[in-house]
């Protein structure tokens, strides 16, 4: 264990990364339906959609409990600085989960449905809008003087982050959009097209607009980009997720069920690792104290080792388990909650 030691840091946003990412594919689509059905007047169809998250939304974010572990154990300071800056949105986020679940479990038993579905749908949108305000605030760059968080509670409160929020809910509904097309048919799957055609696009604009905006904020990234040989590494990644736009909205176009989700996701991977690779090494961006960097935030080596030691026994088990559910609530879903007259 001792030769991991240097890498450690590394290895731990490697594995955080992906949990990460997991949970924004996987919750990202629920939260993207519960959003599209605000836009759905049929009481059947909103059934149909509701009741295809039903079987996945629990262990769905259970992804992100784990993420906010792992990083409360790996990089302690990180989590420290994030929640002190950002406990708004993000409480606000947790607020949202508690709509969503409570509306999901009441919805599934009530005579009378429709004030739990647009229960559902608005709990999509906050928890949507929080968790762009989350990311938006912290690539704004949080202020750090002396390993504390020196700035405003609102500094997440800016154009920056209201641009950003815009382009995680136009992201998450692209997702769900795209979870329509794979697991619906007849009409709501040809809405599910009509929809992720719409979206993706107004994704593609945000997200370039997203890379421009940090590109003129922080010089590193920069640098990194356009000074050989860190491009040579850092530019494959948003030219990947370009081309990963342009294969979507042509498998939509083609009306392919499984391509869109899957570009979709792999969109997610390279917009994400390109933003990360042009930061690293920094944790926090910031352009006016120090940024905060993977090395001083990990812990120390000994606590890093004895969580992988556990991570490599607890998490496999709950891969399995949820490879397992997705496997058997495979295929195309169906209306199984009739509503009773009123």
């Amino acid at each position: 264990m001792a030769a991991l030691e240097p890498y450690l840091a590394i290895l731990w946003i490697g594995i955080i990364a992906f949990f990460l990412l997991y949970y924004a594919a996987v919750d990202g689509a629920g939260l993207g339906v519960g959003m599209l059905t605000l836009l759905n007047p049929d009481g059947d169809e909103r059934d149909i959609m509701i009741g295809a998250l039903l079987s996945t939304w629990h262990s769905n974010q259970t992804w992100l409990v784990i993420v906010g572990g792992m990083m409360f154990g790996a990089f302690p300071l990180f989590y420290g600085l994030v929640l002190s800056a950002l406990y708004i949105p993000v409480f606000g986020m947790l607020f949202g989960f508690m709509i969503r679940g409570v509306a999901l479990d009441y919805w599934a038993e009530a005579s009378r449905k429709r004030p739990w579905e647009l229960a559902f749908g608005l709990g999509s949108l906050f928890t949507s809008i929080a968790q762009g305000f989350t990311l938006g605030g912290l690539l704004g760059g949080i202020y750090v003087e002396q390993g504390h968080f020196a700035g405003s509670i609102m500094d997440w409160a800016t154009p920056f982050g209201v641009f950003v929020t815009v382009g995680v809910i136009l992201g998450y509904l692209m997702l769900g959009a795209n979870f329509m097309v794979l697991k619906m048919e007849g009409g709501l799957q040809q809405r599910g097209y009509r929809y992720a055609l719409i979206s993706s696009l107004l994704t593609l604009i945000a997200s370039v607009g997203t890379y421009a905006w940090l590109l003129a904020r922080y010089p590193h990234m920069y640098e990194r980009w356009t000074t050989i040989p860190t491009a040579y590494y850092a530019l494959p990644f948003p030219a990947l997720a370009l081309l990963g736009f342009l294969a979507l909205v042509y498998s939509l176009w083609k009306r392919y069920e499984r391509a869109p989700l899957l570009l979709n996701v792999a969109i997610i991977i390279f917009s994400f690792t390109g933003i990360s690779l042009g930061l690293y090494p920094h944790m926090i961006p910031n352009i006016i104290s120090g940024a905060v960097t993977v090395e001083k935030a990990a812990a120390a080596p000994q606590t890093l080792i004895f969580m992988l030691i556990v991570l490599g026994v607890m998490i496999p088990i709950i891969l399995i388990y949820t490879s397992y559910e997705f496997w058997v609530f495979r295929g195309k879903v169906r209306n199984y909650y009739k509503k009773d007259e009123e």
